[in-house]
């Protein structure tokens, strides 16, 4: 399993690499047949307080590619909702994959 972080006016962070590798690790032991992750960081500026650090996960796996994306204060919460999301669409991929 690959993971690449790309960063778009955000200073690199090995801690937020760190924590979004251990949240896609679960993913990936949950769900072997994905075998890549690309995984952007980016800011915006927002009238709100709550919003404006954004988190995007793509994953290569069979058939098209997932991508999941949210907006918070922070990047940890960002990356945590954005797993939460894929962990969704996991979900969904393999019961259509058992059903076939």
């Amino acid at each position: 399993m690959k993971t690449i972080f790309e960063y778009n006016d955000v200073t690199a962070s090995e801690s937020l690499e760190a924590f979004a590798n251990e949240k896609l690790e679960s993913l990936f032991n949950k769900y072997e047949f994905v075998i890549r992750a690309d995984v952007f960081f980016k800011t915006e500026n927002t009238s709100s307080d709550e919003t404006g650090m954004i988190c995007g996960i793509r994953l290569s796996a069979p058939g098209p590619r997932l991508f999941a994306e949210s907006s918070h204060d922070n990047f940890r919460d960002a990356i945590s909702e954005t797993i939460n999301e894929l962990n969704r669409q996991l979900k969904k991929r393999k019961d259509k994959m058992k059903s076939h």
